[in-house]
């Protein structure tokens, strides 16, 4: 799942069926502040892909929470923009845990468990989790009744259908999560999609009253886990025939509505009174409302929340605090700030038809000045960063501990190794250019140190300025003035199938007119044949064949080079209650929240 490009920590992450992959709660603290780079760099905690493997398959609603009191308008501000809140394309964590908490119901949720402090997967729409067939090359959910739209219409099964294939246009819907459909539905390779295809049906996706069965063209063993996307909930079609329009005001499912939305700005939810509790397995709706605002900096956000006043004690964030702050939280508001994992690594992505030389890709790994990077950004390592070296971070099963660049420690700069990479290519000041948000001073701060340790590696340094608003934009399009790419993404689920695929497998951005997920625009017949091979093991021998794929792939070709795995480390007001952080997305557990009324 794609990492929205301020400093939260949000994670989208699926369990194998199988319990070959899993998912944990556990984090852990580095031991270095990051003072520079010249010393230590902080290990990463062992666990951060590694959630637990738990799942509820018979809960029902509706839900309580003890104590619980109901009312408020909960406020949530960030300097994150809000990319799109399209069932169909949401991709980015922070629109999805808006979406899926609060606002749409799909096949299946997480929820979180305050007692064993884990994520559970229960059902949602679906009556359960899902039948197999002994293969996992089909699937069947049973939508159960009463379920409604916020205009009283009935959801049907048709409706589910209907979203399923809606997201797979990835031609109306570039940055949808739909590559995983097309991946493994039968048939869906060709698919074009509702609205590109005029009207056109998956025959995969069969509907027989109220069950929804989904032939597979490759065993499928996580599809209750990819179930919990919003890819996987209702739309009416008859509703949603224009898509832009939709997107703009989607019906809601969930236990709140849109009442104003402002696309990357804001956003206003009210109670939805045609939400039945006793229909839902995982939610609760004790606010009366959210206001969130996605344009508060992040030095306010942390001044708002340090003083705790007024309608700050309603508040919470799921941007980080700052680094410069950090200390003065823990000590006058220890009790309000939330830690916690998230399988995440950012990564900077050199455009592979442009930097051809994988000796110039080398020097780049080893010129990046992470710990200055990571603490000019206001970042905390061994908090919320931790320098990386492989592209799965730590806890994912199978992953292989390996070297990339000779030489290289990861978060420790080496320049004088990386001019002896230039010089030996012939490529001493070579350039390399790079988008940064121009109005986010903790961005200009790191790039000011990004660009002093290029060029003391002997590296032209040539920074892009763009706005917060337009940086996704910009740099999804693969014509950019640009040579390089800065991103980040988090797990869907805990397994080299949900990196590698959609990271490194040729992408065809001349159709889709942008880059989906392959930041780098990689393309190399021998990488996708081996995703494809590894696609086809059994389900057992995956986990360890991903592993060995991220090594190869990084030894011979270097195509992305991870800079750091992620944590949270998020505040709240004192009147907000149930902020926790959320294993599967490093955000807030939002539902869970609830307000203490004076």
């Amino acid at each position: 799942m794609r990492r929205p490009t301020r400093r939260t920590s949000q994670a989208l992450i699926g369990l194998s069926v199988a319990g070959a992959l899993a998912l944990s709660g556990c984090g852990g603290d580095g031991g270095s502040d990051g003072d520079g780079d010249g010393g230590a760099a902080s290990a990463a905690p062992t666990d951060l892909a590694d959630t637990g493997n738990f799942t509820d398959p018979e809960r029902e609603g509706p839900v309580e929470i003890e104590g619980a009191q109901e009312g408020g308008t909960v406020k949530v501000v960030s300097f994150t923009p809000l990319e799109t809140m399209d069932p169909s394309e949401i991709y980015y964590t922070h629109t999805n845990a808006i979406a899926t908490a609060l606002l749409n119901r799909s096949l299946t949720q997480f929820v979180y468990d305050e007692e064993t402090q884990q994520a559970v997967l229960v059902p949602d729409l679906a009556t359960d989790l899902g039948t197999p067939n002994e293969d996992f090359t089909e699937w069947s959910f049973t939508i159960r009744d009463g379920v409604k739209y916020e205009d009283g219409t009935p959801v049907t099964a048709e409706d589910v259908k209907y979203g399923m294939e809606r997201t797979m246009d990835l031609e109306t819907f570039p940055e949808s999560p739909g590559a995983y459909a097309a991946e493994y539905y039968a048939g869906g390779a060709d698919y074009p999609g509702p609205y590109t295809g005029d009207g056109a049906q998956l025959d995969s996706i069969a509907v027989d009253g109220s069950t929804i069965t989904v032939t597979m063209s490759k065993p499928f063993p996580d599809m209750p886990y990819w179930g919990a996307f919003p890819a996987n909930g209702p739309i009416p079609a008859d509703k949603a025939a224009d898509p832009v329009a939709y997107a703009n005001r989607p019906l809601a499912t969930g236990p709140y509505k849109i009442a104003d939305y402002t696309p990357k700005k804001s956003l206003t939810l009210v109670r939805n009174d045609q939400w039945d509790p006793a229909t839902d397995p995982g939610r609760t709706a004790y606010p009366d409302g959210y206001e969130f605002d996605f344009t508060v900096p992040s030095e306010r956000i942390d001044e708002v929340l340090l003083n705790d006043q007024g309608d700050a004690k309603d508040t919470l964030t799921f941007d980080d605090v700052l680094g410069t702050d950090y200390r003065n939280f823990q000590e006058q508001a220890a009790d309000r700030l939330v830690p916690g994992p998230t399988p995440c690594t950012r990564y900077w992505a050199p455009d592979y038809r442009k930097i051809t030389d994988i000796n110039i890709r080398r020097a780049i790994a080893l010129a990046y000045p992470t710990r200055s990077a990571v603490k000019a950004q206001g970042l905390i390592e061994g908090v919320n960063r931790y320098p990386a070296d492989t592209l799965l971070p730590p806890g994912t099963p199978g992953r292989v501990e390996y070297t990339a660049v000779e030489g290289l420690e990861p978060g420790t700069p080496d320049p004088a190794a990386a001019r002896a990479l230039l010089e030996q290519s012939g490529a001493l000041g070579y350039e390399l250019k790079f988008l940064f948000p121009s109005d986010d001073p903790d961005a200009v701060n790191a790039k000011d140190a990004i660009v002093k340790g290029l060029e003391e590696a002997g590296f032209t340094a040539t920074p892009v300025p763009t706005t917060t608003e337009n940086l996704t934009t910009d740099r999804e399009d693969p014509d950019s003035d640009i040579n390089i790419r800065s991103a980040g993404w988090c797990a869907d689920w805990p397994s080299g199938g949900s990196w590698f695929p959609p990271l490194l497998k040729t992408e065809d951005v001349a159709t889709l007119g942008q880059i989906s997920n392959n930041y780098a625009l990689f393309s190399e017949p021998e990488v996708d044949q081996r995703i494809d091979d590894v696609l086809a093991l059994p389900i057992e021998d995956q986990a360890d064949a991903w592993g060995e794929l991220d090594k190869f792939i990084a030894e011979t070709y270097l195509p992305v080079i991870p800079l750091t795995y992620d944590g949270v480390i998020q505040v709240h007001g004192s009147n907000v209650n149930g902020h926790f952080d959320d294993l599967v997305l490093g955000m807030p557990t939002f539902r869970n929240i609830w307000l203490t009324q004076d």
